[in-house]
Formats: C-alpha cells, sequence, structure tokens
C-alpha cells in the first residue's frame, strides 16, 4: 500500500521540484508557457528569500518518496490576509483527497499564524482546484478576462473567513 505524506517544503531540490512541476504540467495539460513557469518562479523565490516562518509556509505531497504534490501559504496585502498559492497535483495522483489534504493544512497553518482570511487567485480552467476551494467555504469574489497564459482564461478571485 502507498504511503500519503504531506511535510514541509525543507528539503534541498523541493522548491525547484515546485516550479519545474508547475512548468512542465500545466504546459502539458493547458499550453501555458514561459509566462506562467516565470511567474511560479518569481512566487517560489520571493516565498524564499522572505518567508517569515510564522506566518508563511510551504508544504509538499509525497507519495513513497516522490514528490506528487505542493502548497504555499504566504501574507497576503495586509497582515490579517493569507494567500493561498501554487496548488498542484501531478495527475497520476489526483482525485485520492491529497488536494483536499494539502489546502486544509494550509488553512489550518493560516489559522494557527492569526490570520483572519485566506484568499487566492486561479483560472477558469482549473476546475478540480476550485471544487476543493469551494468545498471548503471559499466564496467567488471577482472574475476578469486575461491573456497572461493564453487566449480565452479567466482570472477567479477568491475568499475564505478564517474565524
Amino acid at each position: 500500500m502507498s504511503e500519503a505524506v504531506i511535510r514541509p517544503a525543507d528539503q534541498p531540490g523541493d522548491l525547484g521540484w515546485v516550479v519545474q512541476a508547475h512548468g512542465e504540467l500545466y504546459a502539458a495539460e493547458y499550453g501555458w508557457g514561459l509566462p506562467f513557469e516565470a511567474l511560479v518562479a518569481r512566487i517560489v523565490a520571493d516565498y524564499a528569500e522572505t518567508a517569515d516562518p510564522a506566518r508563511e509556509a510551504a508544504w509538499i505531497a509525497e507519495l513513497d518518496g516522490v514528490r506528487v504534490g505542493c502548497i504555499f501559504c504566504v501574507q497576503g496585502p495586509d497582515d490579517a490576509t493569507a494567500k493561498l498559492r501554487l496548488l498542484l497535483l501531478t495527475p497520476a495522483t489526483r482525485g485520492h483527497g491529497l488536494g483536499s489534504r494539502l489546502v486544509d493544512t494550509c488553512l489550518a497553518f493560516a489559522r494557527t499564524a492569526g490570520y483572519k482570511r485566506m484568499v487566492l487567485w486561479t483560472n477558469n480552467p482549473l476546475k478540480a482546484a476550485r471544487q476543493i476551494y469551494l468545498n471548503r467555504g471559499f466564496t467567488l469574489t471577482g472574475e476578469e478576462p486575461h491573456i497572461l497564459f493564453g487566449e480565452g482564461l479567466i482570472s477567479q478571485y477568491y475568499e475564505l473567513d478564517l474565524s
């Protein structure tokens, strides 16, 4: 039987894997190219350089010791707001509850860190992730079309009261 573990993203190669996995998976599944991978690299680099461990954290999901997913919790635009970032699961591991476990880990950390709300930004094709967010009480607060990674995309903004 396989063993799934969610652990801090603190091992050598973890942050590089986050960038690589996002770049490869989103290119294969949605045709998103270098602009998307560059955005992920900036998010990861900012986290690596400035994260306050009391207020920000990242996790890796592993299956039998192999990295298969990730999520980040970083400070949002104010001290009361956390941002959920970079949720990802490899295709072979989707549908087994690991995405939900990653989001729950992130939410628990945000509450413990004292955040009052969590926000996130996603895109309309990411239906499985959106369902995880909705199942945890996130509400859609805004949408707008964009062409950052390709034609026909819609940015979606979600928020959750953590109290």
